[in-house]
């Protein structure tokens, strides 16, 4: 890892290189604590005791994938090699843990879902800022899905778009369903997800941050939401263009044997009615490919992200 005496000095480069993705101690901090199983590894670049740059790996042990979660350089010392030193050494770095494939950005504590982009986009995606730098040292992206986009709203005067339904409910998550909620995404969704569930419940996170579908009694369905209260820092978000109280809604998902019916829909809902009940008014939704689908709730993009992999 860096140095923890470096953090400040990680986050003014992050910041001066990334100022629509800002980040602050909390944010940094959380991201560079790994994730049960992770191992991490940090490398930072300076001259007369300043940081030119810095970069982050990750990857889990035995698995074939690894991550670049950060990378980033100063824009004084941009176009010097610098960058391409340390993406040079979180390769190596991730080549030693066995990894053989790399993805930017998307770890298991995300600094970004992808490469950061501007929101207005360019012709083409191999145009896009930054995009260039990393095709150029054999990065590659997918032509039918290249983007990643956090959506975002005012919920402010949110009105609800779905009629209730007989036997289902949307609740904030008890200790008693905290059980049924674990088998759930053990089944449904076995990685990711039901990894952040386990953290989430290690670091003694505040159940009703997670929102749960009953169907008929049985859990069917969930949504996590984040609040500045909750364990992990809502700045991770960036939500810094939206008018506070701040919220966030994401992961969400319903179960197969539910889907078709509308309660997806019902899902999406009755957690944004839920967060604006609560006097949120800037929310995000984060990381999905799913637009078309949140627009239905009023929710636009925000920020756009390039899915890239080597």
């Amino acid at each position: 890892m860096i140095n923890a005496e470096l953090n400040p000095a990680a986050i003014h480069v992050w910041n001066a290189a990334l100022p629509e993705f800002p980040m602050n101690e909390r944010f940094f901090r959380y991201n560079t604590a790994p994730a049960p199983g992770e191992i991490q590894q940090g490398r930072a670049i300076l001259r007369g005791g300043e940081m030119l740059g810095f970069a982050l790996a990750a990857c889990l042990p035995g698995s074939s994938l690894g991550w670049v979660s950060a990378l980033a350089v100063h824009p004084r010392y941009q176009h010097q090699g610098i960058g391409s030193s340390l993406l040079a050494w979180a390769e190596n770095w991730l080549k030693e843990q066995n990894v053989r494939r790399i993805r930017l950005g998307a770890s298991l504590k995300p600094f970004a879902p992808g490469l950061p982009l501007p929101l207005i986009p360019a012709p083409k995606p191999e145009e896009e800022h930054h995009a260039a730098f990393f095709l150029r040292h054999g990065y590659t992206f997918s032509a039918e899905q290249p983007f990643q986009y956090d959506t975002a709203r005012d919920l402010q005067n949110y009105q609800r778009q779905t009629a209730e339904v007989e036997s289902v409910a949307v609740l904030p998550l008890s200790p008693q369903l905290a059980p049924s909620l674990d088998n759930f995404l053990l089944r449904e969704y076995p990685g990711r997800w039901h990894a952040e569930y386990q953290q989430f419940l290690a670091e003694n996170g505040n159940f009703s941050d997670y929102l749960v579908l009953l169907v008929e009694g049985q859990v069917q369905g969930f949504c996590r939401t984040t609040y500045e209260t909750s364990e992990r820092p809502l700045e991770r978000f960036y939500l810094q263009r939206l008018p506070r109280p701040w919220g966030q809604m994401g992961p969400l998902g319903v179960s197969k044997a539910v889907r078709g019916k509308g309660l997806g829909a019902l899902l999406i809902d009755s957690a944004a009615a839920h967060l604006a009940a609560q006097g949120i008014r800037g929310c995000v939704i984060d990381w999905t490919d799913l637009t078309a689908l949140y627009a239905k709730f009023g929710f636009g993009i925000y920020n756009r992200y390039l899915g890239m992999m080597k």
